[in-house]
């Protein structure tokens, strides 16, 4: 069911139920109004039939002559002894039974109904001697005007509730049609338009908010979508130039036969070309891999300083003309301030290329690595006397498979250590921090939680 129709339901289900709610309670004012006056004027007329008592010479001229006569009125009058006196009910319609009769002097007044007849009696007491006086009548314009009521009350609902369900109707149509404009819009956002958004009226109410939490979403689509492209695109690029370089060696030895040095020199290129490959693949899958699991992935207890030291070590193992120092703050006072939470292989493998990154790149492949502790986090500086990078390459250092252009001359990479090192952090709840002047140095900050 589309919201408007169910929108139009409620408003039409509220309506309906109040005015429905408020007619029961006219009706029944109406009504218990009605029976006050109608028992207001039996009270009357029994209290100007006392004169039937009190002057019985009257007793015919009142009998004739009464404009306050009620419609079907009937007059009984009981002695102390329950013996009509008087009556005016000559077909005796209404009943005077002893029960009623001994309520009536227990109470003094008594309202009971009897058919369609409503009716009231009285004690009164004249020179010592008790008598009863019982007025009954029908209330035919009371009746009357209580079933026109009726009718003009369900008359006035059910038009209420048409009205209810036009103005439900166009109310709904009117409150949804940002909500119908933006899926309009939506409709025509397609995987090659993602630069569209939708209109995001005031920008305050519910649905200029859910415009504007939609179009944060395509921004952040649209960007998704372009990296995703250039990174196929690059990716596609860095493992052609290998498997074509591999290609054209073995072309080059099937050509014709060569020496024995000749095969181990061609296969040696084939062998660099092949670690080449299988390096960038595992960086790549290492991208995917940290982007899939995300944070929630990352609950195993570590010490940092442990991490960097086995990081030190294995990468000198290959590359011996590498100088790596390591050096403690005086703010850490507590093994407690170097734990982290996370994944040891990963951030073994973000600490490993920011220190490459720093030998690489420095003349004497050097790198001082500094451990500080501030306000419950760890800051990691990664310190060289490198090549530096160019303020508009620092835009774009965390992009995969984009490299400074001082870079491409100096040493052979691949462009995907700083994102993958940017996306382990990231994945940590943490930050990096980089400052760099040209031919000056490089700074790299890691910022992590501790536990």
């Amino acid at each position: 069911m589309l919201i408007r129709t169910r929108l139009t339901l409620l408003f039409l289900l509220l309506g309906g139920i109040i005015m429905i709610v408020a007619s029961v309670a006219i009706y029944y004012s109406s009504a218990g109004y009605r029976k006050v006056a109608f028992n207001n004027r039996l009270v009357d007329k029994a209290n100007s039939t006392t004169m039937l008592i009190t002057e019985p010479n009257r007793v015919l001229e009142i009998d004739t002559y009464n404009p306050d006569k009620l419609f079907n009125e009937k007059i009984l009058i009981f002695n102390s002894f329950d013996n009509v006196v008087y009556t005016t009910d000559y077909k005796q319609e209404i009943e005077g039974s002893p029960e009623i009769l001994e309520k009536i002097r227990s109470g003094e007044k008594l309202f009971y109904k009897q058919d369609q007849f409503e009716i009231i009696g009285k004690l009164y007491t004249v020179k010592n001697d008790n008598f009863i006086i019982i007025v009954a009548a029908t209330d035919k314009d009371g009746h009357l005007y209580l079933e026109k009521l009726r009718v003009i009350l369900i008359l006035v609902c059910l038009i209420s509730l048409l009205l209810f369900f036009a103005a439900g109707w166009i109310y709904s149509g009117r409150a949804l049609k940002p909500i119908s404009d933006v899926i309009k819009k939506v409709d025509d956002i397609t995987i090659t338009s993602l630069n569209l958004r939708v209109n995001e009226g005031n920008g305050k109410d519910e649905i200029g908010r859910l415009a504007k939490t939609f179009n944060r979403v395509l921004e952040r689509l649209e960007a998704s979508f372009a990296l995703q492209k250039d990174f196929i695109a690059n990716a596609s690029h860095e493992l052609r130039t290998p498997l074509t370089a591999i290609n054209g060696h073995l072309d080059v030895l099937l050509m014709k036969d060569r020496s024995p040095q000749e095969y181990k020199d061609e296969l040696k290129s084939v062998h660099d070309d092949i670690k080449a490959m299988i390096d960038l693949s595992n960086r790549l899958l290492m991208i995917a891999r940290t982007r899939a699991e995300g944070p929630d992935h990352l609950n195993k207890k570590i010490r940092i300083d442990e991490i960097i030291w086995q990081a030190r070590e294995e990468l000198l193992r290959f590359k011996k003309d590498y100088h790596i120092h390591i050096s403690l703050n005086d703010s850490l006072t507590d093994c407690e301030q170097m734990v982290v939470v996370g994944d040891e292989s990963l951030l073994k493998v973000a600490v490993s290329n920011l220190m490459d990154n720093a030998c690489k790149y420095s003349v004497d492949h050097s790198v001082h690595v500094a451990l500080h502790y501030t306000d419950k986090q760890i800051k990691i500086l990664f310190e060289d006397k490198g090549i530096g990078i160019s303020e508009k390459d620092l835009e774009k250092v965390f992009e995969p498979f984009y490299r400074g252009s001082n870079a491409l001359s100096h040493a052979a990479g691949s462009g995907i250590g700083l994102p993958l090192v940017n996306q382990i952090i990231r994945n940590y709840n943490g930050k990096i921090e980089i400052k760099s002047d040209m031919d000056s140095g490089t700074t790299v900050a890691v910022i992590l939680p501790t536990n």
